[in-house]
């Protein structure tokens, strides 16, 4: 296997396991984010929303503090005879979580605060339990949000370099994905193989904007 395959492969699991896990952690917290009155509302919003103003690699340092072997995340996995998990694919995939977390829940909080109450409370007078609505009501009705989610957060765990350095680091085969081997290339000065990889990611990066927006212009015509 190539170094470039092995990054393609390393990238394509981190991005879907991230992913993943986000859909799963953000809807629940996105509900919340859009329908609670609770005073820790901002206070959790503006938390979320740190990775969006936050420099990477300040994000990544202290992740890699924690990580440590004096960090409390680090002591803790030691503990349970895990080992640290700074320069880990499992320590990778938590620093993209946290970092691609606010790509994934405020399209999800954007799309559960359009739906009217009124919809959810002829849901619940026909006896629907909560699960029930957020299930056969909510998710329907915020499918839009949904796929905006998963791309937002797909394509940003793709394009994370900062982040994915510092907690990561360059392992062939284990951690080192595209925008790492692009800064490889670029440092080893094999420009060729750079504007290639470039080049792809750049298409990549057009292209889920593309799909975001036809979804945006389709929901809005849905509307009309």
């Amino acid at each position: 296997m190539t170094t470039l395959q092995a990054a393609i492969l390393v990238t394509l699991k981190l991005a879907g396991l991230t992913t993943l896990i986000l859909l799963l952690l953000g809807m629940p917290l996105a509900w919340w984010l859009a329908r609670s009155r609770s005073r820790w509302r901002m206070p959790v919003g503006a938390l979320v929303a740190l990775p969006m103003v936050l420099p990477p690699t300040v994000l990544g340092f202290y992740l890699l503090l924690g990580m440590g072997p004096d960090g409390p995340l680090g002591q803790l996995t030691t503990a349970l005879g895990l080992g640290t998990l700074a320069f880990t694919f499992q320590g990778l995939l938590l620093a993209s979580v946290l970092y691609s977390l606010p790509f994934v829940v405020h399209p999800l909080q954007s799309g559960f605060a359009a739906i009217e109450a009124s919809v959810l409370e002829a849901a619940a007078t026909l006896r629907a339990s909560p699960f029930d609505r957020f299930i056969s009501v909510v998710l329907p009705l915020s499918k839009p949000a949904l796929v905006t989610a998963t791309l937002f957060g797909f394509a940003h765990t793709v394009g994370e370099f900062g982040v994915v350095l510092m907690v990561g680091g360059n392992i062939d085969g284990q951690t080192r994905v595209l925008s790492v081997l692009l800064y490889d290339q670029v440092e080893a000065m094999a420009y060729a193989d750079a504007h290639r990889l470039a080049a792809g990611l750049l298409a990549f990066s057009f292209g889920m904007l593309l799909v975001v927006q036809w979804l945006g212009r389709r929901t809005a015509l849905a509307h009309d």
